[in-house]
């Protein structure tokens, strides 16, 4: 089998299984965002930035999927991520592998096959893709949770043709029996001069405004689980990179009989480097 090779371990996150798992042991420690993998949660929304900035929310995320005592681990974990346009062609995944710290894991080719009949895709293969990093840096965190599982990796652009997507990742699971999770890849306003995105000036009044405004409109719309509202949302206010994303496993997540939310915790990477130009991340779960 083909590996797709990893690209930021040993930049974004560590290169060996030591290091991530002494990363992820700190993780779950974190007292902010820890949460018991006790309701059934279906999905998940979680931020994709360097382990250093993000790795906390995101882990803990990943970690609250793990089924219940008593009830089988899921056969595949979808992904949704990328940094794409409206018009942009969605792109999967569909054999070979993905390398990961932990090994490598395998790609659902039978699932991603059957979306290939339903959807124009870009298709990346282990020797050709995009090297980009809102997948990648879930990648290993599943292996981890969920080592004998397998992986759907699918770039999702901000339309209306991620969301039929999610559904379809849904109804085929379901026709083929296969139970799995899901995950929406995307950091919320990318505020600053860095970003060129000022609306609200400097200092913490910008700060306050990236939170309490900008990145709560998209949070609260991602909880209300309005997938088309998360599009729109963060294509007029910049307050998620990957609206597509967040939005597909939305509609994934309420395909497959989810109703309700609930919010894992938020941060900014000012938290970690507090600077006048900074990131938000939520961490989201759906049951």
């Amino acid at each position: 089998m083909i590996t797709r090779k990893a690209m930021f371990a040993g930049s974004w996150y560590p290169a060996s299984a030591r290091e991530c798992e002494g990363e992820i042991k700190s993780f779950l420690s974190d007292a902010r965002f820890r949460i018991a993998p006790d309701r059934g949660y279906m999905a998940g929304i979680l931020p994709h930035a360097g382990w250093y900035f993000s790795g906390s929310l995101a882990c803990n995320v990943v970690a609250g999927l793990r089924a219940p005592e008593g009830q089988q681990p899921p056969d595949v974990i979808v992904i949704f991520g990328m940094h794409l346009h409206p018009r942009s062609t969605p792109c999967i995944m569909t054999e070979g592998s993905w390398e990961t710290p932990f090994g490598d894991m395998s790609i659902e080719s039978d699932l991603a096959g059957m979306l290939t009949k339903k959807f124009p895709f870009t298709i990346e293969t282990p020797n050709r893709f995009n090297p980009e990093n809102t997948i990648e840096l879930q990648v290993p965190f599943v292996k981890y949770f969920f080592p004998k599982s397998r992986l759907l990796p699918i770039g999702a652009p901000p339309s209306d043709t991620s969301l039929e997507i999610g559904k379809k990742v849904a109804a085929i699971s379901r026709q083929m029996n296969l139970n799995i999770k899901v995950l929406g890849s995307t950091d919320l306003t990318h505020y600053g001069s860095n970003y060129g995105f000022t609306p609200a000036g400097k200092g913490p009044k910008a700060l306050a405004w990236a939170k309490d405004n900008n990145d709560r409109n998209m949070i609260d719309l991602m909880m209300s689980m309005d997938p088309k509202s998360v599009i729109r949302e963060g294509l007029t206010s910049l307050n998620a990179c990957c609206a597509g994303a967040a939005a597909a496993a939305i509609e994934a997540s309420k395909a497959l009989g989810a109703s309700t939310s609930r919010l894992v915790g938020y941060s900014s990477s000012h938290d970690k480097s507090p600077g006048e130009s900074f990131v938000g991340y939520a961490g989201i779960l759906f049951h």
